[in-house]
């Protein structure tokens, strides 16, 4: 029943994204960022997340199978680029931005922390992409459960933005001190999340 795919793909892509607990997250890697560039990355993070699930459901299988790309590779490659970001968060290796000469280069910053790691891998990462793949195989030759599923995703992303605007608002409640002390914390979450990915991914490639 369209309903019955439709509740079946929304409850699916919103537990593996996580929107609501990856909000701490987008506060952690925006830090620095004033109030209108931390709206650009989350509208630029949740606009690259829905077109990556787009594209994923409808060639991602196909793609994958013609690059010869494994997803337990994909989760090696996620976790170990996610662990980059991590240290940078626990050693307070973040690019400072203080000076007006600095502008072009914060400006390129904000677009690269929107793709990388908030759009991929956290929101679009390894969990979302093979939920998308394994729902589009139900949807196969059914045009109204393809409609459902690609509205689905569109609304993924638009409850992803709403937590990362919401996000925003939460930090300044929490104060700088508080900001610090969260940052630091995550980065060692988001440290242990990485070396999982790796896990995973490797023990599916000696599993298979």
């Amino acid at each position: 029943m369209p309903l019955e795919f439709f509740i079946s793909a929304l409850v699916t892509l919103l537990v593996v994204v996580d929107p609501v607990g990856l909000a701490p997250t987008f506060l952690a890697v925006t830090e620095g960022l004033s109030a209108k560039q931390r709206r650009e990355v989350a509208l630029r993070a949740s606009l690259i997340a829905a077109a990556i699930l787009i594209g994923t459901a409808l060639v991602g299988d196909w793609l994958l199978r013609q690059l010869g790309i494994t997803l337990p590779a994909f989760r090696i490659a996620g976790g170990l680029l996610l662990f980059a970001i991590a240290f940078e968060m626990v050693f307070a290796f973040r690019m400072k931005r203080e000076s007006q000469a600095a502008e072009d280069a914060l400006e390129e910053h904000v677009h690269h922390i929107a793709a990388f790691p908030l759009a991929i891998p956290l929101l679009a990462g390894p969990g979302a992409i093979t939920a998308t793949v394994l729902l589009a195989g139900q949807a196969a030759a059914r045009p109204l459960a393809w409609a459902l599923l690609l509205g689905v995703i569109v609304l993924v992303a638009a409850a992803s933005l709403a937590s990362f605007l919401l996000a925003e608002r939460i930090g300044k409640l929490m104060g700088i001190t508080g900001n610090l002390v969260l940052s630091r914390l995550l980065g060692v979450i988001l440290a242990a999340l990485a070396v999982q990915y790796v896990i995973d991914g490797v023990r599916q490639v000696w599993g298979g």
